[in-house]
């Protein structure tokens, strides 16, 4: 504990050295000077550490004694700040430092955004953007109530924000809005009836009547599951029936139905062809301002391509702060017309064609697919059969008439 002390007040190492130097010390204790750290020399000399506000008073001391005080070393943290004591540059650059942190507390660096699965982050930020919430911002003239209610009109999706201030970091909180089960009409009456051909694999009728039955071929648009049903008699009457009673047709039916899906691309495509350098153009992006720096180049063709490369420092939790370095490339280009590749174009279309089956079929199976490339008139047609097993029910609603 009294080294810690000792470092933090400072202190300073003497040498004293005469006929007696033991009288130098005798003086110390008597004038109540703290000493420690008494070192004997081999020519006499003496050595010991006093505390640095001790230091003015030992000259006299020495002369009394006799002797001829020589400060050794200054050691503790007084003596380490005043190392730097004509380095203005540093203190210059610290003093700017603490006022540039003092300064850029109150304004917005980074916008974290958290919560959100269905609305894109980039959606929310730009909304933010709008109403004035984005980097560069000076945080106390942002109304947050205000922000959060205008935020919660333009996106229904959201059903909760809340905007929290942290220094420098902005960081917004969101709730989705919880979708709602989809209702059926129970008092809307109609039939169900077939989406497309196919050959029936499975029938259930939840509500209505049908007089299908599985492996029965359908026609797009003939009614599978009809919202007619008959009431019938009771058994100890005459067995007559007592009437027909209108219901909303329910049910799941699948069919085994087969699909046809075409592509072409043409034989010969545009491609383009750099010309000449590129022009590159320096830019630094602070607080969603873009500076511009310099550029070289020249880029020269009948159209221009534009990239952009960025470099942003981030924070450890991996968020980017507010500047970017960036480089801009132009690049020259003219558009000539080169034949494609036959079998890289097949394969693209053949999977354009295959995501395409994926999409309608939806939670149906796909049992059987094969395909077929022609080249004619110039382009590259690619046939796709499939053999399905889907669901083709569809609930169609009667007119107001009945039909």
């Amino acid at each position: 504990m009294r080294r810690a002390v000792n470092f933090l007040r400072g202190s300073v190492e003497v040498e004293a050295s005469g006929p007696f130097p033991e009288r130098f010390l005798n003086l110390c204790a008597q004038r109540g000077v703290v000493f420690w750290g008494v070192t004997w020399l081999e020519s006499g000399a003496v050595r010991i550490q006093v505390p640095r506000h001790e230091r003015r008073g030992l000259e006299e001391l020495a002369d009394r004694a006799g002797c001829v005080l020589t400060e050794v070393e200054r050691a503790g943290v007084p003596a380490f700040l005043a190392r730097f004591r004509r380095r203005y540059s540093l203190w210059v650059g610290l003093t700017l430092s603490v006022l540039a942190v003092l300064f850029l507390s109150h304004f917005v660096l980074v916008v974290d955004v958290q919560g959100n699965d269905r609305v894109p982050t980039a959606q929310i930020l730009a909304t933010l953007r709008r109403l004035g919430v984005h980097p560069g911002t000076f945080s106390p003239t942002i109304d947050v109530d205000n922000v959060e209610q205008e935020v919660l009109l333009e996106l229904e999706e959201l059903s909760w924000i809340a905007i929290n201030r942290s220094g420098v970091r902005t960081e917004v909180l969101v709730r989705e809005r919880v979708q709602p089960p989809e209702v059926v009409d129970e008092d809307e009456l109609g039939d169900v009836v077939a989406q497309r051909d196919g050959v029936i694999t499975r029938l259930e009728v939840l509500s209505g009547e049908s007089d299908r039955k599985v492996g029965d071929p359908v026609a797009k648009e003939d009614v599978l599951i009809r919202g007619d049903v008959r009431l019938e008699g009771p058994v100890y009457g005459d067995g007559g029936d007592v009437g027909w009673q209108q219901v909303r047709a329910q049910g799941k039916i699948e069919a085994r139905t087969w699909r046809t899906l075409e592509a072409a691309i043409p034989l010969e495509a545009a491609v383009k062809q750099e010309t000449g350098d590129p022009e590159r153009h320096f830019f630094i992006e602070w607080m969603g301002r873009r500076y511009d720096l310099f550029s070289w180049g020249s880029a020269q063709g009948t159209g221009l391509e534009k990239s952009a490369r960025l470099w942003s420092p981030k924070l450890p939790d991996g968020l980017a702060l507010p500047v970017v370095l960036g480089m801009e490339v132009l690049q020259g280009y003219e558009t000539i017309s080169q034949p494609v590749d036959l079998g890289a174009a097949e394969d693209l279309l053949r999977a354009q064609l295959e995501e395409s089956l994926r999409e309608q079929v939806g939670e149906g199976e796909i049992h059987d697919m094969s395909c077929t490339a022609v080249v004619q008139n110039g382009l590259l047609t690619v046939t796709l059969k499939a053999e399905c097993v889907e669901e083709i029910g569809l609930f169609v609603p009667k007119s107001g008439d009945g039909t």
